[in-house]
């Protein structure tokens, strides 16, 4: 490969949030004659997803950043150092014009090795408040993208710009035909989609099991259960299980009447930009810092969605909640048609290279 051709770097890992942004950048870093580099961890869920593409893809090493005192901090420190290192390495052998970077822990040895190397940087944060690691990572940022309006005001107003959701065009293509082809349902009847992403959510999943043949009355279900977790006892004529779907999904939200899951930034807006009704069951703050929380609660003051805590997850709840979405379905989907803003990721493509052509 031309030793001069322009390059990038792409970085960000820990989950599929944080790299899937980076994924869709590829083809119009490549459209535009620009090569695209990723430096990721050596385990991470991003070097299983980059792979899948053709471009070069570098370990470093990368700690665990905590906000609580452990005794495996100190050892994490050594690992970001020793990651900046690597990171600077690969940045003066690649001589990228920019990195962009999604968060995530192995992010920030990325982004710290381009600050002192004079390398700009430019972040994507998905979530309301930003995480830990991009926190950190702001501070030496060009300029911080973010998807919520309401992100601007824990960010430095001279960084900090709105883009809105990621348009995935892909999403919107969906056939009705190939949707009822695909589950063998019937169209008179309301169908429910159940997702808690792509390693499934034991919760959501036990409570469906649990009450499956109630909630079969009124509804045909799909339930992406995530790897693994296909259970064959469970199924019924109306129910169809799907470990993971890709390509088939568009097809499978074009027939779905209510959308049921977890509230990552990335899903929620999918669904909101299709004009789908939602249930958000985000996960709870034992599991997570609070940022699906903060993102179902923001869906439910736009009147998106309804919100259920895990704690109160129960067919009770479930059932008030899927009837209020019901009786206010036309009013939810018309302020979801009034939504404006987002942006295709050959659009942030070529905006973050015209700010190099400068």
């Amino acid at each position: 490969m031309d030793s001069k051709k322009r390059k990038v770097v792409l970085t960000g890992g820990g989950t599929v949030g944080h790299v899937m942004l980076n994924k869709l950048l590829i083809p119009g870093l490549f459209n535009r004659d620009v090569e695209p580099v990723y430096i990721g961890s050596k385990k991470g869920i991003e070097k299983e997803l980059i792979s899948a593409t053709s471009i070069k893809y570098f370990n470093i090493s990368s700690g665990k950043l905590r906000r609580y005192i452990s005794i495996e901090n100190g050892k994490d420190l050594f690992k970001v150092i020793k990651g900046i290192f690597d990171a600077r390495k690969i940045l003066k052998r690649e001589k990228p014009e920019f990195v962009f970077s999604k968060g995530g822990f192995v992010s920030v040895p990325v982004v710290l090795a381009a600050r002192s190397l004079n390398i700009p940087v430019y972040i994507h944060e998905s979530d309301i408040t930003p995480g830990l690691a991009n926190k950190i990572a702001s501070k030496f940022a060009t300029k911080i993208f973010v998807t919520f309006k309401k992100t601007l005001d824990y960010l430095p107003a001279d960084k900090a710009e709105y883009l809105g959701p990621v348009i995935r065009d892909e999403l919107s293509r969906g056939y009705s035909r190939i949707g009822y082809e695909m589950t063998e349902f019937n169209p008179e009847k309301p169908i429910m989609l159940i997702m808690g992403g792509s390693l499934g959510s034991k919760a959501i999943n036990q409570f469906v099991r649990d009450n499956l043949d109630t909630l079969l009355e009124e509804w045909q279900i799909i339930h992406l259960c995530g790897r693994g977790n296909h259970i064959s006892s469970f199924e019924r004529e109306g129910y169809r299980q799907y470990e993971f779907v890709k390509r088939e999904l568009p097809h499978l939200i074009k027939i779905s009447d209510l959308v049921v899951g977890r509230s990552g930034s990335n899903a929620i807006y999918e669904f909101l930009l299709n004009e789908k009704p939602m249930i958000l069951i985000p996960l709870p703050l034992s599991q997570s810092r609070g940022d699906q929380v903060e993102n179902a609660e923001y869906f439910k003051e736009k009147g998106y969605a309804e919100v259920i805590q895990e704690s109160d997850l129960d067919l009770s709840h479930f059932n008030q909640s899927a009837a209020r979405i019901e009786s206010n379905r036309s009013e939810i989907i018309a302020r979801m048609k009034g939504f404006e803003g987002g942006f295709k990721p050959e659009d942030l493509v070529d905006r973050l290279l015209s700010k190099e052509d400068k």
